[in-house]
C-alpha cells in the first residue's frame, strides 16, 4: 500500500546526518565481511537504485540486517512468508505527480502545473520474514583464495573497459579535469588491491562529469558547497560500483574533513543527498555501459 509521507526527504537527510555525526559513512559497506555483496534487491530480484539504494544500506547498517531482499508484507505472504510481528518496517521511495491548475490570466487562459513530490510504500528486509525460500537468507561466504580470484577478474574487467587515462606516482589520488587524466598512487602503496580499486573507483565517478562526457556541474544552487556534492557523488558511485564488483568501500582520502563538508550541506538542504544520489547512479552507469558493450561485442563475435 502506497502513502504520502510526512517529509520523506527530511527523514532520510535526519538519518544520514545522524550517521556522519556518528563519524560513519552507510554507504560503506564491508562486503568482505559480511560475504553478501551488491545492492539491496526488491523480492523478484532488480536492484534498488539512487536514493533508495542509499536508504536500505543506511538501514541495514542500523539494524544489522544481513539479508539484501526488501519487500512488502503482501509480496511476502505470495511467496510463502510471513513478517513477524516485531518486525522494523522501512520504506522504498518514488516520485509522483499532480496537476495543478494555473491562475487565469487577463487572456482567460490559465497553464496548468506539473507539482512533483515523495511518495513511500512500506518494506520490509528478509531478516524479518519466515518462511521464505532459502536463497533469500544470506550465506556467509568466506574469501577464499579463489574468491578473491574471481573478483580480480571482475576488477580488471571492469577498469579495463573505461577508456580514461591513469597516470601512477606520487602520494595522492585526484582526477585533473584540464588535462583530463585520473592521478592514482602506485598499486603496491596500497594495503589491498581492493583498496586500490575502491579509490580508483572514486576518481572514475569524477572522471565521468568532465564536460566532454556527463558535464557535471552544480551552478548557483549550491555556490561555496558544490565541490563537497561532488565529492559525494563520486564517494556515493565508488560505493555503487564496489557493490556491483563485491568490493569493500574505501572512504577517499581524509574522513573527518568530507563528514565535515557533507554535514554542511545536508544540513543546508534537505534535498541534496537525492539529487548526489541520481548523480552517482547516473556515473555509476556510465562507467558500467564500458565493460557491458566490451561482454556484448565479445558475444557477438563467438555467434558469427
Amino acid at each position: 500500500m502506497t502513502a504520502a509521507t510526512r517529509d520523506i526527504a527530511a527523514d532520510i537527510t535526519a538519518t544520514i546526518i545522524a550517521k556522519l555525526e556518528a563519524g560513519t559513512t552507510p554507504w560503506q559497506r564491508p562486503w568482505s565481511i559480511i560475504g553478501e555483496s551488491g545492492r539491496p534487491l526488491r523480492h523478484e530480484g532488480v536492484a534498488y537504485n539512487g536514493i533508495n539504494a542509499l536508504w536500505l544500506w543506511a538501514t541495514a547498517d542500523t539494524y544489522g540486517y544481513q539479508s539484501r531482499y526488501w519487500m512488502t508484507a503482501r509480496q511476502a505472504r505470495a511467496l510463502g512468508g510471513e513478517v513477524r510481528r516485531d518486525a522494523r518496517p522501512s520504506f522504498s521511495v518514488y516520485a509522483s505527480t499532480f496537476r495543478k491548475a494555473g491562475v487565469p490570466s487577463l487572456l482567460g487562459m490559465s497553464a496548468d502545473r506539473m507539482i512533483r513530490f515523495l511518495r513511500s510504500y512500506v518494506v520490509y528486509n528478509a531478516d524479518e520474514i519466515t518462511g521464505l525460500p532459502d536463497y533469500y537468507y544470506p550465506v556467509p561466504v568466506p574469501p577464499t583464495p579463489r574468491l578473491l580470484s574471481d573478483r580480480q577478474d571482475r576488477i580488471d574487467g571492469f577498469f579495463a573497459a573505461v577508456p580514461s587515462k591513469v597516470r601512477h606516482g606520487g602520494d595522492r589520488a585526484f582526477f585533473d579535469p584540464t588535462f583530463d587524466y585520473i592521478q592514482m598512487p602506485r598499486p603496491g602503496s596500497f594495503r589491498s588491491a581492493d583498496a586500490y580499486a575502491s579509490i580508483l573507483a572514486h576518481e572514475s565517478c569524477h572522471w565521468t562529469g568532465h564536460h566532454s562526457r556527463l558535464d557535471r556541474t552544480f551552478g548557483k544552487r549550491f555556490g561555496d558547497k558544490a565541490y563537497g556534492v561532488e565529492e559525494l557523488v563520486a564517494e556515493l558511485g565508488s560505493a555503487m560500483v564496489c557493490g556491483d564488483l563485491g568490493l569493500a568501500t574505501e572512504i577517499h582520502d581524509s574522513h573527518a574533513s568530507y563528514l565535515a563538508s557533507w554535514l554542511g550541506l545536508l544540513r543546508a538542504d534537505k534535498t541534496a543527498i537525492f539529487l548526489a544520489a541520481t548523480k552517482a547512479e547516473q556515473a555509476f552507469s556510465y562507467l558500467r555501459a564500458f565493460s557491458t558493450k566490451t561482454v556484448d561485442t565479445a558475444a557477438t563475435r563467438l555467434a558469427a
